[in-house]
């Protein structure tokens, strides 16, 4: 037998070894979506159990038990698909209700706005749920637990149909475009919310209102204690910094014995990022610490950290930011 033809058998072989592979990794993640799709309707089950058997008086999150109540009928219609072998029409009928998903992520932050209202009003609402809790099938989980439930399972089928191969491929390549493309929009609006928490906190912990942190299309970056190198000779300055997409804040602690803004800042200057231009002044090489200069129309900030990472941190923040 000649040389060519002992190189193509033994490229034959390998195909075949990759194909046996592929199939194996294809049917042990297909057992895997199936158990864990079992184990999420257990969990769909609980939190539909707790809305239908709560009194209408101390209802938990408001518009969350139809979307339970629609993700439970979902994913029980995929796993009898799955059960059945019926891996393909299971996620295309999975995909027409993706938008159920974009809805919940929605709806979570006031779902757990409600839940907490409840349990700090009404003393029933407390003892219900935590009788509900000591049930068995929560093993020893709160019913806050659950709530993310959902979209912690999204992110699951995404990595799923994205490594399974089967006869359905083109249902299944537009399956993984289409749960791809929900996960993008349910991280947008967990990113949206998140961020609207950290404008909320800031705008709480300065004081007065003169300062509008609170503003459409603004995002939150960083904040931290900063030292201001002065002008002329005065001692250096601790202050705290926010950074924003498009505003730098220099912020000073109010007097601790003030009756009312102990615990607040209070705000020095805002610089529009626009009109910034940061250089590192020192702080290039493995050296203690480092200064930073941010040079504005008509004021120079020169700030200082004894942090080496610090300092580097803030230039990359700033200098992305400023971009």
């Amino acid at each position: 037998m000649s040389d060519l033809s002992l190189l193509f058998m033994a490229g034959a072989n390998t195909v075949e070894e990759q194909r046996a592979r592929w199939e194996r990794k294809r049917s042990r993640t297909a057992k895997e979506l199936l158990e864990t799709e079992h184990k999420y309707l257990e969990q769909l089950d609980l939190v539909v159990t707790v809305s239908i058997l709560a009194p209408s008086d101390m209802w938990v999150p408001s518009g969350s038990t139809y979307l339970f109540l629609s993700l439970l009928l979902v994913h029980s219609v995929l796993s009898l698909h799955l059960e059945r072998g019926n891996l393909g029409p299971g996620l295309e009928n999975f995909c027409q209700n993706l938008e159920l998903y974009g809805h919940y992520a929605e709806n979570l932050e006031q779902a757990n706005k409600t839940l907490k209202e409840q349990l700090r009003k009404k003393k029933s609402f407390r003892r219900f749920k935590k009788l509900q809790e000591t049930r068995p099938q929560f093993q020893g989980r709160k019913l806050e637990d659950l709530l993310p439930l959902p979209l912690q399972r999204l992110h699951q089928c995404n990595i799923y149909s994205i490594v399974i191969t089967s006869e359905y491929a083109a249902i299944i390549s537009e399956a993984v475009k289409s749960i791809s493309e929900v996960s993008r929009w349910v991280q947008d609006t967990v990113r949206k919310r998140e961020n609207s928490l950290q404008l909320l906190r800031v705008q709480k912990l300065l004081k007065g209102q003169k300062t509008q942190v609170l503003t459409p299309g603004r995002w939150y970056i960083r904040e931290g204690w900063l030292l201001v190198v002065p002008s002329k000779g005065e001692e250096l300055k601790r202050r705290m910094f926010f950074l924003f997409s498009d505003i730098f804040i220099a912020t000073k602690p109010c007097h601790p014995l003030h009756p009312l803004n102990s615990n607040k800042l209070a705000c020095q200057a805002v610089y529009p990022l626009h009109q910034c231009v940061v250089d590192k002044v020192f702080g290039h090489t493995q050296s203690q610490g480092g200064l930073l200069s941010l040079s504005f129309p008509h004021k120079t900030l020169l700030l200082m950290s004894s942090e080496q990472q610090d300092i580097n941190d803030w230039y990359q923040s700033l200098t992305a930011a400023v971009r």
